[in-house]
């Protein structure tokens, strides 16, 4: 099967890698990385799989499978194109947009299969499978390979517990302007060692900010990594805001503190003041009640942590073209069109 890995945005990469070990692992495979230019000029797989920044490259692959963890994809690349999710924020709006631009949708586990077979009853142009998230396929094969790391930094820095700090970027929710004096008294008055690691698109000057702040505190580090995957992986606990890491965070049945998220149903400790931090994290740390609507989220959000995700997801796509052929491009309205060649630019067909 001829694939492209859609990477749009920096976060893409470590939720289509497993595709590609998935793919090689197979054998039989070609395996095409789109990467976008603008969003990322420093690709760090650079050296280990085949890519391109070239739209026209992609469209002259012709590739039969176009997995997706973004909002768009080109309507004039041939191939089933595949909405693979960048998280689980099923609070975030924009979740449950259908933009028209994906024949099937492989969900991450009963919750979000139960909605998006609604909306696939609702529009008629494609299809639902649960798969789960590729990501969590990294996570299998990785849950303790980062225990030295984690011993160390501990060890280095005086302290026996590891605290991440991961906000959402998006100024509506982002946590950002209110928690420099939480976490610094969080770090005096608990024996922990915080890791600041921010999404990439959040504000230079922000990022610039909270850097100093680890410079020049005890106890705080900032991380500078395209991945947060392995800090989550080290973390003993997490603060965040409105972020998909909440879900991924509590996917690995560890607690969770936000401030005040968007979302409805709250699975995790929610502060309604940055002042609430060092009491927050006592509480989750020791009640009972945060590890029992965790288990609520392991088996509703996400249920696959069995490393074959992405063995499931390769196959849902040769299943589909089984039943439909290989797409030449996808229908949309001249609004849909304009937006993709907007994005991406114009190509020249064969």
């Amino acid at each position: 099967m001829k694939i492209v890995l859609f990477c749009e945005n920096k976060y893409a990469i470590d939720i289509l890698r497993p595709l590609q070990v998935e793919a090689d692992r197979e054998g039989g495979n070609e395996v095409l990385w789109y990467v976008h230019q603008k969003k990322i000029q420093d690709f760090p797989l650079k050296d280990e799989v085949r890519w391109t920044h070239s739209i026209q490259e992609t469209y002259d692959f012709q590739p039969e499978a176009v997995f997706v963890p973004g909002n768009i994809v080109p309507y004039y690349l041939s191939g089933v194109k595949i909405q693979v999710f960048h998280g689980y924020a099923a609070e975030k709006k924009d979740h449950w947009v259908i933009r028209r631009y994906f024949d099937t949708y492989f969900t991450q586990g009963p919750f979000f299969t139960r909605g998006f077979q609604r909306l696939a009853e609702q529009y008629k142009d494609f299809e639902v499978l649960e798969t789960g998230w590729p990501r969590q396929d990294w996570i299998f094969h990785h849950l303790h390979a980062y225990d030295d790391k984690r011993r160390q930094l501990l060890d280095e820095n005086g302290r026996s517990k590891l605290v991440l700090y991961a906000p959402t970027f998006s100024p509506s929710l982002t946590s950002l302007p209110y928690m420099q004096e939480a976490l610094q008294q969080l770090v005096r008055e608990r024996d922990v060692l915080l890791l600041l690691k921010f999404h990439p698109l959040t504000k230079p000057e922000i990022m610039d900010e909270y850097r100093e702040l680890a410079r020049k505190t005890e106890g705080m580090l900032w991380i500078d990594d395209y991945t947060v995957t392995k800090y989550m992986l080290m973390a003993d606990a997490m603060i965040s805001d409105t972020s998909s890491t909440i879900y991924e965070f509590l996917l690995l049945d560890k607690p969770v503190i936000t401030l005040r998220a968007a979302a409805k149903d709250l699975y995790w400790r929610d502060m309604q003041e940055p002042g609430e931090l060092c009491t927050a994290y006592d509480e989750v740390m020791t009640d009972d009640l945060w590890r029992e609507k965790r288990q609520w989220v392991i088996q509703n959000y996400d249920p696959y942590l069995d490393g074959q995700v992405a063995h499931r997801m390769l196959e849902g796509a040769r299943d589909y073209i089984r039943r439909h052929g290989v797409p030449t491009h996808r229908r949309l309205n001249i609004w849909r069109k304009y937006t993709s060649i907007k994005t991406f630019g114009f190509i020249h067909k064969r």
